[in-house]
Order: C-alpha cells, then sequence, then structure tokens
C-alpha cells in the first residue's frame, strides 16, 4: 500500500509538472510579438466645413481622420495659396490626434479659392506612414477654381538638386511690376510631387508671371543673397499654357562691399566683397612717400580683395572704393606691427598624376624667382628641362615639364630662390614626387552625335562628381582623354552660347536663362590598363 502510495505520489507530482510547462509554453505561444507592418496612410473621413465648401464664412477648420496622426515640420511644410498675412494657428503640433484643427485670424479675399497643401506633414502615429500633399480646399465665392499648371525642374547646373522648390504664381496686373518676387507673397503657390514634377491646382484663368524658389527664409519673397531661382521667360496665359519645364539656378550678385575691410597683418588688409568683383578697385587716399608700394590680389573663391602695402608707417589708411566710379570712401586703422613670414608649400602630396602640374604656393604675393637656386632632378639625378610660370595673383609658381611614367622627382628651394612683396626670402623646402605607371591608368575616346549647335564644353566628372578632364568642341569629331584615373565618368556638355569657355548662370531681372547642361544617363566603366570607346547621342 505505501509503494502504492509513493507511485502515486511521483505520478501525480509527474502529472503537475508537465501541466505548469503546458502552461507556461501556451502563454509564450500567445504573447503578442507584434502582426504584420500598417503600410495605410492616414484617410480623412470628414471635415468642418466640408471639402471644397463654397461661400466659407467661418474662421474655424476641422478636419477628422480615420487613425491618430501627427503633424511634422508643419512649418516648413504647409504651402497656404494664396499665402495669408497672418498664419493660421494649426492643432496639435508634436501630439496625437485624430483631428487637425485651423485657426484663421486673417481676413480672406472675397471670391477666391483657397488651398491649405499640408506637404509630407501629415503621418499615422504608429508606422510613420506619410499622407503626402494632403490638400483642404475651400472657397469664398460662388465656385472652386479647378485650373492647374504643371512641369518639371531641375538644377541648371547640378545633376539633382539640393531640395524641393516652391513654385509661384504673381497675377500680371495693372499692378505687377519686375520687383514684385522681391518685396510681396505670390498669388498661388504650389510644390512637387516628386523629386523633379510639379504642380500647382485651383488656379483660376489669366496671366501671370511663373517663377520656382528655393524659399530659404520660407516667407515667399526672392532673396538673391541665399534662394535660387526658375523662371519662364514670358508670362504664361492660363488654360492656354499648363506646362513647363524649369532650370533652378543661383544669381550672381549685384556687387556690393558688405563689411568692413579687415587688417590681417602689418602691410595686409582684406575686403571683402558680394558680386562681380572685376572691375572692383581699391585705391590708397592718404598721403603716401614715393617709396609706397601696393598690391591688390582678387581671391575668387571667397569674394576677396587682398590688398598689400609698405613702406607706410602712420597709423591709419584712407581707401576710395570704387566699382567703375567711386562709391565709398573708408579708414583703416593700423595696428600690427609685424608682416606675415614667407611660407611656400607643395600642391602636389606624393603622387603627381600625369594630366596634373606641380604648382608651389606661397602666403605672401611673389616679386622674384631666382632659379639658379632652384634644383629639379629626376631618380637618375639628371636635371629636369622646365618652364615656370607665375599666377596673376603672383601667389603660385606653376612648373610644366615632360612628365615620365613611373619616375621619382626632386625639387629644392635653397634660401633666396622666392623673394616676395616685403623683400623676404623662402626657407630651404625640398619636395620628392612620383609619377605612376601606364598600367596605372586609362584612356576613354568619346563621340558626341546630334548636338544641337557648337561650341560646347565637355567635362568628365568622376564618381565623386569632381572634374577631371575637359574640352571644349567647336564641331563635331572625337575627344581623347588619356592618363585618367580609374572611375566610373559622367559626361556632362555645356552649351557656350556666348563663346566664353565657361558655364553661365541666369539673370531675373534681365530675363537671361542659364546656360544648358545636358548629363548623359550612360555611366563610362573606365578600369586601369583599360581603352575605352563611347558614343553617345544627344535626344
Amino acid at each position: 500500500m505505501l509503494i502504492c502510495n509513493k507511485y502515486f505520489l511521483m505520478k501525480y507530482r509527474i502529472l503537475i509538472f508537465f501541466s505548469l510547462l503546458l502552461l507556461v509554453s501556451c502563454a509564450r505561444r500567445g504573447r503578442p510579438e507584434g502582426g504584420p507592418k500598417d503600410f495605410d496612410k492616414p484617410i480623412m473621413i470628414k471635415a468642418e466645413p466640408a471639402f471644397e465648401s463654397l461661400h466659407f464664412e467661418t474662421d474655424e477648420i476641422k478636419i477628422y481622420f480615420d487613425e491618430f496622426i501627427k503633424l511634422q515640420n508643419l512649418n516648413s511644410q504647409l504651402i497656404i495659396s494664396p499665402p495669408l498675412k497672418i498664419i493660421p494657428v494649426i492643432t496639435p503640433v508634436g501630439t496625437p490626434s485624430k483631428r487637425i484643427t485651423i485657426k484663421i485670424t486673417d481676413t480672406l479675399q472675397e471670391n477666391t479659392t483657397y488651398t491649405f497643401n499640408f506637404g509630407q506633414s501629415v503621418i499615422d502615429n504608429t508606422e510613420k506612414n506619410v499622407l503626402e500633399n494632403f490638400k483642404y480646399v475651400f472657397s469664398t465665392g460662388d465656385y472652386i477654381d479647378s485650373l492647374q499648371v504643371d512641369g518639371t525642374i531641375k538644377d541648371a547646373f547640378q545633376l539633382e538638386m539640393k531640395e524641393g522648390p516652391s513654385l509661384f504664381l504673381y497675377q500680371v496686373n495693372e499692378n505687377f511690376n519686375d520687383s514684385i518676387i522681391y518685396n510681396e507673397k505670390p498669388m498661388y503657390v504650389g510644390s512637387l510631387r516628386d523629386s523633379v514634377n510639379w504642380e500647382i491646382t485651383n488656379i483660376k484663368a489669366g496671366k501671370y508671371l511663373l517663377i520656382a524658389l528655393n524659399d530659404e527664409s520660407k516667407n515667399y519673397k526672392y532673396d538673391p543673397k541665399q534662394d535660387q531661382i526658375a523662371f519662364t521667360s514670358r508670362f504664361i496665359n492660363v488654360p492656354l499654357d499648363t506646362i513647363y519645364n524649369l532650370s533652378l539656378f543661383k544669381e550672381i550678385l549685384e556687387f556690393d562691399v558688405p563689411t568692413k575691410p579687415v587688417e590681417v597683418d602689418k602691410g595686409h588688409i582684406m575686403f571683402g566683397y558680394q558680386g562681380d568683383g572685376r572691375d572692383f578697385k581699391v585705391k590708397a587716399l592718404s598721403d603716401t612717400s614715393s617709396t609706397f608700394k601696393s598690391l591688390s590680389i582678387f581671391d575668387k573663391d571667397t569674394d576677396t580683395l587682398h590688398y598689400w602695402f609698405k613702406n607706410y608707417e602712420k597709423d591709419s589708411l584712407i581707401f576710395t572704393l570704387s566699382n567703375r566710379a567711386v562709391f565709398d570712401t573708408v579708414r583703416v586703422v593700423l595696428r600690427s606691427d609685424v608682416v606675415d613670414s614667407l611660407r611656400l608649400s607643395s600642391l602636389t602630396k606624393g603622387t603627381l598624376e600625369l594630366r596634373d602640374t606641380f604648382k608651389i604656393k606661397a602666403n605672401v604675393p611673389i616679386s622674384n624667382i631666382d632659379t639658379s637656386k632652384i634644383s629639379f632632378i629626376n631618380k637618375d639625378s639628371l636635371k629636369v628641362t622646365y618652364h615656370h610660370v607665375l599666377s596673376d595673383d603672383k601667389d603660385v609658381i606653376t612648373f610644366n615639364f615632360e612628365k615620365e611614367y613611373q619616375n621619382r622627382y626632386d625639387i629644392s628651394f635653397l634660401p633666396g630662390a622666392v623673394t616676395d612683396f616685403f623683400g623676404i626670402i623662402n626657407d630651404s623646402l625640398n619636395v620628392r614626387f612620383n609619377t605612376k605607371k601606364p598600367t596605372n591608368y586609362t584612356s576613354i575616346y568619346l563621340k558626341l552625335r546630334n548636338i544641337k549647335n557648337y561650341p560646347i564644353i565637355i567635362e568628365l566628372l568622376d564618381s565623386r562628381g569632381n572634374v577631371n578632364a575637359t574640352a571644349y568642341a567647336t564641331g563635331e569629331k572625337e575627344h581623347k582623354f588619356i592618363n585618367l584615373a580609374p572611375s566610373k565618368y559622367m559626361v556632362r556638355i555645356t552649351y557656350d552660347t556666348n563663346k566664353n569657355g565657361k558655364w553661365d548662370t541666369g539673370n531675373y531681372l534681365t530675363r537671361q536663362q542659364p546656360e544648358l547642361i545636358y548629363y548623359f544617363e550612360n555611366i563610362i566603366n573606365a578600369k586601369a590598363n583599360w581603352q575605352v570607346e563611347e558614343s553617345f547621342i544627344m535626344e
């Protein structure tokens, strides 16, 4: 009997153990782990007043959705067309809700269709699915304006736009003038449907100026200092004209000197400017001696004029500033008492590509080069025959010589090889660099067909977007690009309409469009020790 009881007790314990194990297992299987991802966008289920209401008179709008939504980046995404002087109060911002409330505090125009385009700002609260280009439309008149214009837009110079622009329509009437885009908000505002296609909807028939802006300040006004612009060369007529292709560009600013000149070191003053500084001149107005010397050098990359002077010991200098005509007089207080020491540096680091040139840069303008104190030899210790050129800015020495494959070069500058503007000579400088083997390079033989007109500028852009080779063509022929670094190359051509050898941007006030640029979609995969032949046909 005792044995039976022990057997029964053991069997009972085993039964309880497996029962508990089963319960735990069932509990684990039933624990929520999340279902299929929700890809559904929020849906508007109703609005008060109703969507596309006529004779709109209320000051509050309520829009209801089928799920909880959030508004993200509302300030940059919301576009109200035509714009309101006083921005409506829209809630909630940043918190989940099934309703958007719009409180209008501005006076609405009579007989006008209004569009509230929320862009990409409406998202569902859980999966962040975007309700793209959600709009709420109403009219203060008898009908909803239903006309639209659309088209494509691209960057005039770059392959891709940095950001999405806004599209503006200004009504051409008795109050219209060319400066309206700088001072007033547009009548209608549109946006991109995707990366290149745009539309402006719910507009009425009429004559308009069409522009596009990368509106950095989001104030619906053109600021040439920071905004890119695109425009049609003529006014458009709606509904007769509906499709347009636009090119976005940055204007060259009108010339200005927005900041005071700055003394850098003794004998060195910087004048910052903006715009086209080709005719910008600085002249000392103060009394100077016969030994006074000055030199003006432009740094176009930073829009700066460097004014160098010597043999002047007074505590200030007065200058006249001119751009074809004198426009200002400035006084610069001189506090520095030490000139900057001359420093030479090589712009070649280790390896010189065969398509490049060897250059030495100075931090102070160069006045003299003594080649007897420059030694230039190859790996066999043989002298290298070269021709040197001093840049117009007098700060870069270029050494032109016949480069050989797989060679080593040593160039030495003894003290006195270079003398700067102040009469200071260089310290010793030794530079060693190499060239590569022929098998390290690639060649491209390029033919272009169906070019609309000549001349054109041909550029090869490597995988990083850098221009690696350039050619100028005045007619159809094969273009040979040898000794190229291996890369995946894209071909860019520029129609050089004014034949000045460079790409020129546009100008709104003169109605000048930027020069046309074309990128060929096919990528040239040029590998080391390869020779590639390509033929591109312009569409």
